[in-house]
C-alpha cells in the first residue's frame, strides 16, 4: 500500500546498508530526498542539453551549416557512439570511484563541449561536437547506480523509473525550451539566426555545471559516508546489530556464491567480504530501522555491497545470460526510444506540412515529457508484483511490455498515418508500453549481481545506446520512409524479447538480490 506521507517522512532504513525502505521525493532536506532530486535533475539536465540539437537541427542549424539529410542523420548516430563508450566505461567506474563522482564527471566533461557550440561551422565541427557532447549521456548509468546504493528492493524499482524517467523528460523538454530560447534571442533581442542558436547553447552549459557542482557539495557517496569506507560500515551496522561480521579473504571470483566461516585462505585475489553469525539474537527495535531477520542482514552484507572488481572478476557478469536480458531488453526500448526521439520532429513535418519547427517540436516534445508519468509507472507496477511474483514477476513484466511495444510500432509503420489524431495517438500508446518496459527493466537490474551494479548498469546502458546507433543507422538508410523503419523496429524487439522470455531472472545459487 503507498503511503502519500512517505513522500516527505523520513525513510525506515535497512540496518545493514541503510538503503532507504521508502522514497521521500519531495524532502530534499532529508539526505535520501537530496540524493533522489539530484539524481533525476543532474540526468534530466544533462539529457536535455545531450539532445539540443534535433530541435533546431532540420531547419536553423541544416539552414545555417547547408547540411544534407545524410548529414543530420550520421549526426545523430555520432551522437549516440560517444555516449554508448562512456556507458561501458562508467560502469566500472561507479564501482571503483562511486557513482557520485563518476556523475559530476560525466557531467562537467559534457558541459565543456556545449559551451563550444557556437564555434561549429562546418558538417565536420558538427559531427566532432555532437561526439562530445553525447558524453552527457553516460550520465544515466552513475544516476541509476546512485539511486540503487539509496533504495532498498521493495522500493528501488520505483525509486529508479522516477529518477530515469523525470531525467528523459529532458529529451521532451529540450524540444520545448531550445526553440523557445532560439525565437526569443531572435525576437527579442535582435540577434540573427546565424548568432542565436550558438548562443542558445550556452543556457544548458551553465545549468549543467552548477548541478555538478551541488551535487558534489551538497550529497554523500552512499548512505553510509564515504564511497572507499562502504564495507567498513556495513560491518559496524552488522556488530551493532548483534552480528559479528570481520572482513575475512573468501576465496574464488564475484560470481561464486560466498562462503561463510572463520577459515580462510590467503591470497592477492581472494577479497569479498565474509561474516558470520553470533548467537541467534533480537534483530531490530532500533529507531528508523526495519524489522529484518539476521539471515537476510547477512544475505545483503555478503551479496549486496558493491565490490571494486578485477577485469578478469568483471568478464563473467558482463557476459552472463542475466545480464545479457536486461541489456538485449534495453537495447529494444530504449535504443528505439533514442532513435525515435532524433527523427520525430521530421517525421510530423513530413505527414504534417502545416506544423512548422516549433509545431512539430511541441508535439514530438510529448513523446519524451511521457516519461515523466509512464516510465516510473512501469518500475511502480514491478515492485508492486515484486512481493507475489519474485523476480520472475518483473522479468516477464519488462518481456510483455516490450511485445505490445513492438504491435504499436508496427501498427505505426504499416498505417503511415496522415491523421494527427491517429498518429498522436499511436505514438501515445507506444510511448506507454515502451516507456514502462523502460522503467521495468531498471527495477530488474539491482537484482542481478547486485555486488556489481555498477557493471550490471553500465552493459544495460550501453545497450540500450548501441540499440538506438543501430536503429538511427536504419532510419539513416531509409531516408525519409520513416514509417518503414517503425515497424522493423517493431519485428525486432518482439522477436528479441520471445528469444530471451526463457532466460531465469538471476543467476541460480546468487545469494542476495532476491
Amino acid at each position: 500500500m503507498l503511503d502519500p506521507t512517505s513522500l516527505w517522512r523520513a525513510p525506515e532504513v535497512n540496518p545493514v546498508n541503510r538503503k532507504a525502505r521508502s522514497i521521500p521525493g519531495l524532502n530534499p532536506i532529508n539526505v535520501y530526498g537530496r540524493v533522489f532530486f539530484f539524481s533525476w535533475f543532474g540526468f534530466m539536465i544533462a539529457f536535455w542539453s545531450w539532445y539540443a540539437f534535433p530541435p533546431l537541427l532540420s531547419e536553423t542549424i541544416a539552414s545555417d551549416l547547408g547540411l544534407k539529410q545524410t548529414d543530420i542523420a550520421n549526426s545523430n548516430i555520432i551522437a549516440l557512439v560517444a555516449t554508448l563508450l562512456v556507458r561501458l566505461v562508467a560502469g566500472p567506474a561507479c564501482d571503483i570511484f562511486g557513482p557520485r563522482w563518476t556523475f559530476a564527471g560525466c557531467l562537467l566533461a559534457g558541459a565543456i563541449p556545449t559551451a563550444l557550440a557556437g564555434a561549429v561551422t562546418n558538417v565536420q565541427g558538427l559531427m566532432a561536437l555532437r561526439f562530445f557532447v553525447g558524453i552527457l549521456g553516460g550520465s544515466f548509468v552513475p544516476c541509476q547506480v546512485w539511486s540503487t546504493g539509496f533504495f532498498d528492493k521493495n522500493v528501488v524499482g520505483r525509486a529508479n523509473a522516477l529518477t530515469a524517467g523525470f531525467g528523459n523528460a529532458g529529451g521532451g523538454i529540450t524540444y520545448f525550451l531550445m526553440p523557445a530560447i532560439f525565437d526569443s534571442l531572435v525576437r527579442d533581442h535582435g540577434l540573427t539566426a546565424h548568432v542565436a542558436w550558438r548562443v542558445t547553447f550556452i543556457v544548458p552549459f551553465i545549468c549543467i555545471t552548477v548541478t555538478a557542482i551541488a551535487l558534489l557539495v551538497l550529497c554523500p557517496d552512499t548512505p553510509t559516508g564515504k564511497w572507499s569506507e562502504r564495507h567498513s560500515a556495513v560491518q559496524t551496522n552488522l556488530a551493532t546489530h548483534g552480528i559479528s561480521g570481520a572482513v575475512v579473504d573468501v576465496p574464488g571470483e564475484l560470481t561464486d556464491k560466498a562462503t561463510t566461516g572463520t577459515d580462510s585462505p590467503s591470497g592477492s585475489d581472494e577479497k569479498k567480504l565474509g561474516f558470520e553469525a553470533a548467537e541467534p539474537k533480537q534483530v531490530g527495535g532500533f529507531a528508523q530501522e526495519a524489522q529484518i531477520g539476521e539471515q537476510a542482514m547477512l544475505d545483503t552484507a555478503r551479496g549486496e555491497v558493491v565490490v571494486k572488481p578485477t577485469f578478469r572478476e568483471a568478464m563473467p557478469v558482463v557476459f552472463s545470460a542475466q545480464t545479457l536480458v536486461t541489456a538485449g531488453a534495453y537495447f529494444c526500448s530504449f535504443g528505439a526510444e533514442l532513435a525515435i526521439n532524433s527523427i520525430l520532429g521530421a517525421y510530423y513535418i513530413k505527414n504534417f506540412p502545416s506544423l512548422n519547427q516549433r509545431g512539430s517540436g511541441n508535439w514530438a516534445a510529448m513523446f519524451g515529457l511521457l516519461n515523466v508519468v509512464f516510465r516510473p509507472l512501469g518500475g511502480v507496477i514491478s515492485d508492486l508484483l515484486y512481493p507475489r511474483t519474485g523476480v520472475w514477476g518483473k522479468k516477464t513484466l519488462i518481456h510483455a511490455m516490450a511485445v505490445i511495444t513492438g504491435v504499436f510500432l508496427i501498427a505505426i509503420g504499416a498505417t503511415d498515418p496522415n491523421n494527427q489524431n491517429t498518429m498522436f495517438g499511436l505514438i501515445a500508446g507506444m510511448a506507454f508500453f515502451l516507456e514502462a518496459g523502460n522503467g521495468a527493466n531498471f527495477s530488474l537490474v539491482p537484482h542481478v549481481h547486485p555486488f556489481a551494479n555498477g557493471i550490471v548498469s553500465g552493459c544495460t546502458g550501453a545497450s540500450g545506446n548501441f540499440g538506438g546507433i543501430i536503429f538511427a543507422i536504419i532510419f539513416r538508410y531509409n531516408g525519409k520512409d520513416y514509417a518503414k523503419v517503425f515497424w522493423i523496429i517493431g519485428v525486432m524487439t518482439i522477436g528479441i524479447n520471445l528469444a530471451l522470455s526463457w532466460i531465469r531472472p538471476i543467476p541460480k545459487g546468487q545469494i542476495g538480490g532476491r
